[in-house]
């Protein structure tokens, strides 16, 4: 029978973690940049912009939690990025903007620097 520490599982779990929330991000820009390429009034738009509306707010609401393990500094560094990307999709959604590339950039400068 296997037995891990701990350590091992809070390591392995951290990692799986951080590797799904790259994986979000390359899915979020993924589908951003089609919906760039198809026109901010395409089914790719509305779908690009629902998922990383979704994954914003789930990332604001983790990073706001007192459970979250980063400091306190970068945890409200990221909230303001992520409250920008949130308003900026809805000015996407909503025909005020057609920045696209903004949101693609932002989030893969934050995708970038998970590690």
């Amino acid at each position: 029978m296997y037995q891990f520490s701990y350590a091992d599982v809070q390591s392995t779990s951290v990692t799986d973690a951080k590797d799904r929330e790259r994986e979000l991000l390359t899915r979020s820009i993924d589908m951003l940049s089609a919906a760039a390429a198809a026109g901010q009034q395409s089914m790719e738009a509305v779908e690009a912009l629902h998922f990383t509306n979704r994954v914003w707010t789930t990332f604001v609401e983790d990073l706001g939690s007192s459970d979250n393990a980063l400091p306190k500094e970068l945890r409200a560094n990221l909230i303001s990025i992520g409250l920008w990307l949130l308003r900026e999709a809805e000015d996407v959604r909503q025909g005020r903007t057609d920045n696209f590339e903004g949101l693609i950039e932002v989030s893969q400068i934050i995708r970038d620097g998970i590690q």
